[in-house]
């Protein structure tokens, strides 16, 4: 099991997500309004931009204001 450090104290398991991806596009934020409006939202931004979305095999949603690096997102496939 690896941890990611997705900013300000806060690690992921590598093992449980599913994608890493940019917040920007239409699809990406329709995804984190859903899981906002199930409680399946973690907002690890800490008020700041989010510069990644994570999903997690659970249906958590995972919001970081760091950006992943290469070798986070190899450990994460």
């Amino acid at each position: 099991m690896e941890l990611l450090d997705i900013g300000f104290g806060n690690m992921v398991s590598a093992d449980r997500l599913i994608a890493i991806v940019n917040p920007d596009s239409a699809p990406v934020k329709r995804i984190v309004q859903d899981a906002r409006d199930r409680n399946m939202l973690i907002d690890a931004t800490y008020g700041r931009r989010t510069k990644v979305v994570m999903v997690a095999d659970s249906g958590h949603v995972i919001l970081s204001a760091v950006e992943i690096t290469a070798e986070g997102k190899k450990a994460a496939e």
